[in-house]
């Protein structure tokens, strides 16, 4: 039996989305940023669905397609607004998040069929990500104190991007980096990914050198007096946001010539295939970079498939254009 419309007041699907969205906390191991975007996209969707004669759980294959439809082409919203396309990773996204949904509330006994069950998004295109030479790695690295300032900001900077391309770190897992989570000595740290999932992770020894000095010269003055025990703080002694990250990465890679190309992500696809190219081993990578599938990792050897066909199309002289 279907519920009634009476079943589909706003209060009842805030509720769903509640108790959704603490499944995916609790028993999934979702991401803060995950259950954000999913609320935020269930919020979307149910006032889509307060334009149409159908409340959210007795929503058919067409309406669903019709929201994501409306996405993909923009047109104009309920304000009279015109709408930008949104991107086809983004309403991929925003698919997913629905059939997962409408799982859950199936599973709940409040829906006989899954309305998303023949309901396809669009396709997201492929692409291979933006990965630096090590000659332009290591150019940026520079940046941080080439005039020789040791400010405590200017360690900061050099530590962050030191370590991100050391470790292969998300921009998240950087900024949520604790004072004890880096083992100087023995040269380790621990990286908190998705879900909360905990990985320990190799330190190069240019990288722990600029630790030790951000440390020692630079963190102690930046908190003050206080018990921050984020590792890496902004200029009020507070955690440093993913916000002000990005921006410590963009003014650097401008000072680089590289801001383009950049963004905190480039330091993590960087690391993984200068270290495939240097032999490091797939399964070994996914380790490091936290993949829970080794099919994420492999988009790695793609890349420095193309890579190596770049180099050889520059170099051989038999391979270039007449």
């Amino acid at each position: 039996m279907q519920p009634s419309a009476a079943a589909t007041t706003l209060p009842t699907v805030q509720g769903l989305v509640l108790d959704f969205l603490a499944y995916l906390e609790f028993e999934r191991g979702l991401s803060r940023n995950t259950l954000d975007a999913y609320r935020s996209d269930l919020g979307q969707y149910a006032t889509f669905m307060e334009g149409r004669p159908r409340g959210v759980l007795e929503a058919t294959g067409e309406d669903i397609s019709a929201f994501l439809d409306g996405l993909t082409s923009g047109g104009v919203g309920p304000d009279g607004v015109q709408r930008r396309p949104a991107a086809a990773a983004t309403v991929q996204r925003k698919a997913a998040c629905l059939r997962s949904f409408y799982r859950h509330v199936r599973r709940e006994g409040l829906l006989e069929a899954d309305p998303t069950a023949d309901v396809r998004g669009p396709q997201k295109r492929e692409q291979l990500p933006k990965v630096l030479t090590r000659a332009e790695v290591a150019k940026l690295l520079a940046m941080p104190g080439r005039d020789g300032s040791a400010e405590p900001i200017v360690l900061r900077d050099k530590a962050i991007l030191e370590l991100m391309y050391a470790c292969g770190l998300r921009a998240s897992e950087a900024t949520g980096l604790e004072i004890g989570d880096v083992d100087l000595e023995d040269a380790m740290l621990r990286a908190r990914g998705k879900g909360s999932k905990e990985r320990m992770v190799p330190v190069g020894r240019r990288a722990i050198d600029a630790l030790v000095r951000y440390v020692r010269d630079g963190r102690g003055t930046m908190v003050g007096g206080g018990s921050e025990r984020a590792l890496f703080v902004n200029a009020r002694g507070g955690r440093l946001s993913r916000q002000g990250l990005y921006k410590i990465v963009q003014r650097h890679a401008k000072s680089a010539g590289l801001d383009d190309r950049m963004s905190p992500h480039t330091l993590r696809h960087s690391f993984a295939t200068h270290l495939l190219a240097g032999g490091c081993d797939l399964r070994t990578l996914q380790e490091m970079l936290g993949h829970a599938d080794i099919a994420t990792t492999q988009m790695y050897t793609h890349l420095s498939a193309q890579r190596l066909q770049d180099v050889y199309r520059d170099a051989h002289p038999r391979a270039q254009h007449a």
